[in-house]
């Protein structure tokens, strides 16, 4: 395809998307009446018939989303894998922080506590939406259908997200994936308007698959842009984030539930994803997915704004990926397998803290004493204690040692639960400590997973760092689909105390595994990773 065709094609496909995502808007708005008609009954919905507003704006969302995908696919120029190994884009890694890197970061965080509200949204919504459908829970027991359908159909919306996104990472781009991800937050706010319980397990099951996809793809997006020698510090900084999601969502909770119901949280899921579509001018398409993709001319472009270039020569270290194959195999294979197991195991035992422990802290806090509002309360309270850590780790992973950091807070993560089971029920007359000990996980869980998807973008080439960084994120998901599930065979009852056992002995197991095979990434540039993992025997020694 010649350039001026492939322009030509491009700017009718963002007409597309931009159609689309108006269309998408518009049709969630519909349903908006429903919800505030029902002001009089405190937004309580259940049994309500579904009206021709809400028909129409349904067709609107299924309408819209298939145009903004069709709008995302990019054109590719012949070529490719022949620009790879001309090039060198090693620069990059030396350039000094600017005000496009600043942006970067700061539309990056954004995003990222956008996206992490919706998973931790769900411990929120769960005790007032099991008592408005009368299903089963922690507080009350002996109804029928478990309330644990909803958080498991999200997390096995992640678990799949995180792989279809892995590969539309590959295939439509890093920014491209973001925005399809954004548009799903939009409309998947309908989950706050649904009337009847099995249609919200429906929506949530595809804002889960958003939530899985859209934060590897970030991490893997940073990790292509940011300079080598800040890569792991703003990387995790920015994870960090995470804490504060659980902060902002807790306040929400705290703030709105009580006048407007646990619905509310939801529908904010539209203004945020709006905003996070209004930002696209900010987010920009990897310079090393373009690169793969033939795109030269693109790269260039990208890198000047962040004060690189791509540089030609004769043999370039992307040139170790010459055999390298964007297929799901590859990361399997004999040089990555060791990689891909660690992060797979690490992932599993964070995915059993914050779905096992966390998302049940709402409702296990209201039984062991304290009313909804206080537990939200309690739950703002530890996250803002633990927040100021958030900055401590992410120095220590980017300036100190990448694995020692991992090592440390999976082993004071284990401690901190296994102490908080022992004391069980006694914990609820010691604020003072339970604050201490909800911090610890609170923060570490989130600074982990945070180091964990940064550590999967660095340890896996450019042509399958989409892919890797999903394996990280649909690991940490799947944990959630086992402790999950577990609950609904009602083989494990979601006690603190079980939640707690079952988080930290997988995380101290996890730890042992990388203090002997893990990889050091400190202040190593990503052709470099990749040649020593690639190429042992000829590439930079494994630290």
């Amino acid at each position: 395809m010649s350039v001026r065709s492939r322009e030509s094609t491009d700017v009718r496909r963002q007409r597309i998307f931009w159609a689309g995502a108006t269309a998408v808007t518009v049709g969630v708005g519909l349903h908006l009446p429903m919800f505030f008609a029902a002001s009089e009954m405190h937004y309580r919905l259940d049994g309500m018939p579904i009206d021709m507003p809400m028909i129409i704006g349904m067709t609107l969302l299924v309408l819209g989303i298939a145009g903004t995908v069709y709008g995302l696919l990019p054109s590719r120029a012949s070529g490719a894998d022949d620009t790879l190994a001309r090039v060198s884009i090693q620069p990059l890694d030396d350039a000094p922080i600017s005000r496009a890197h600043i942006a970067l970061l700061a539309v990056m965080s954004l995003a990222v506590t956008i996206d992490v509200m919706k998973p931790v949204t769900l411990g929120f919504v769960v005790p007032g939406m099991a008592e408005e459908y009368g299903l089963k829970s922690a507080l009350n027991p002996d109804a029928g259908v478990p309330v644990a359908w909803f958080p498991f159909m999200a997390i096995v919306g992640t678990v799949l997200g995180s792989i279809v996104w892995g590969y539309l990472g590959e295939r439509i781009g890093r920014k491209g994936s973001i925005m399809l991800a954004g548009i799903l937050f939009i409309a998947t706010a309908v989950c706050g308007s649904m009337p009847d319980f099995r249609m919200n397990i429906v929506t949530c099951f595809f804002m889960g698959a958003a939530v899985g996809g859209m934060l590897p793809i970030m991490f893997t997006l940073i990790s292509e842009t940011m300079p080598v020698r800040r890569r792991g510090f703003l990387m995790v900084l920015i994870g960090g984030d995470v804490a504060g999601a659980y902060l902002i969502t807790s306040w929400l909770a705290s703030t709105l539930t009580p006048e407007y119901g646990w619905r509310i949280l939801w529908l904010l899921g539209m203004p945020t994803g709006v905003l996070l579509i209004l930002l696209n001018r900010w987010i920009p398409e990897s310079p090393r997915f373009l690169i793969v993709h033939g795109r030269d001319a693109e790269a260039r472009a990208v890198l000047a704004r962040y004060g690189a270039k791509v540089v030609p020569e004769a043999e370039s270290e992307l040139e170790v990926e010459r055999g390298i194959t964007s297929r799901w195999r590859e990361v399997l294979g004999a040089a990555l397998r060791r990689n891909t197991l660690i992060i797979g195991l690490f992932g599993l035992g964070i995915g059993l803290v914050t779905f096992g422990f966390q998302l049940w802290l709402p409702s296990n806090l209201q039984v062991l004493g304290f009313n909804e509002a206080r537990s939200d309360i309690i739950l703002r309270n530890g996250a803002l204690i633990g927040l100021p850590a958030t900055i401590i780790v992410a120095w220590m992973y980017g300036f100190w040692s990448a694995r020692k950091t991992m090592i440390l807070l999976a082993l004071t993560t284990a401690a901190a639960l296994v102490t908080l089971a022992a004391l069980g029920g006694e914990v609820a007359n010691h604020t003072a400590l339970l604050y201490i000990l909800l911090a610890i996980p609170l923060t570490a869980t989130s600074s982990m997973l945070a180091m964990l998807l940064t550590y999967s973008s660095e340890v896996y080439p450019t042509k399958l760092r989409s892919r890797g960084t999903a394996i990280a994120a649909g690991a940490s998901k799947l944990g959630g689909v086992a402790i999950i599930g577990l609950v609904l065979l009602q083989i494990a009852p979601p006690s603190i105390v079980t939640t707690a056992l079952v988080g930290a002995i997988p995380l101290a197991l996890t730890a042992i595994c990388v203090t002997f095979a893990g990889v050091e990434t400190r202040r190593r540039g990503l052709e470099q990773i990749t040649a020593a993992e690639l190429v042992p025997t000829t590439a930079v020694d494994r630290p």
